[in-house]
């Protein structure tokens, strides 16, 4: 992705948070097909090669996995918190005017060719993972032994599993560091006010991105 200097992430352990912070990503593969798209819930082990490894599964039906099984190279979007900027958020607009809109956001961009596997223990065992991952805080968390053993079965054999090392990782968080510090805050104070909570997820992120400047 276009990345200028400026909002690039390096750093590893955040590169693994911010993806974690992302419940559904994007995989993205080119094959026989063309271009297609998967939006999937996936589990990053931060332990398994050098960048981590990424573990998901789709619907047998679903012909994307035939290009994961030819060794195709795949993209993992993780998209994070995002928000238009209006140019009316920058004191600066006062100033001189030369100001536009933007939109600012995180997002990380994992690339690597895949394992593709259909045993059905491997298969119950990812499953269990994610569930329990996504089950976690509630009064009652679903286990995926609550239901029959045969039903369990018969859906396991409807989905194909995947492993992903990662190979290269790419982070960007877009928080307006080119701006001045009085824009910055304004940016930051404007979004934090505002009624949808997609604004004031992204300010939230920003005083923490300032801090490490």
């Amino acid at each position: 992705m276009y990345n200028p200097r400026a909002f690039a992430v390096e750093d590893l352990p955040q590169l693994h948070q911010m993806m974690g912070d992302c419940r559904l990503a994007v995989l993205v593969t080119h094959g026989e097909h063309g271009l297609q798209a998967s939006h999937l819930p996936l589990l990053l082990d931060t332990q398994q090669g050098p960048n981590g490894s990424l573990y998901g599964h789709m619907a047998r039906a679903n012909p994307q996995w035939r290009d994961l099984e030819a060794g195709a190279e795949a993209l993992v979007i993780f998209a994070g918190a995002d928000a238009y900027v209006s140019p009316g958020l920058y004191p600066s607009k006062a100033e001189h005017g030369k100001v536009v809109p933007t939109w600012n956001y995180v997002a990380v961009h994992a690339y690597g060719s895949a394992e593709v596997f259909s045993d059905a223990q491997r298969l119950r065992n990812l499953v269990g993972a994610l569930t329990d991952r996504h089950e976690t805080g509630r009064a009652q968390p679903w286990k995926i032994d609550d239901a029959p053993t045969e039903y369990i079965d018969s859906m396991l054999k409807a989905i194909v599993g995947f492993a992903l090392p990662i190979q290269r990782l790419e982070g960007k968080r877009k928080l307006s560091q080119n701006r001045s510090p009085a824009d910055v805050a304004g940016v930051r104070n404007g979004l934090g006010a505002s009624p949808d909570p997609q604004d004031r997820a992204l300010a939230h992120l920003m005083p923490e991105q300032l801090s490490k400047e």
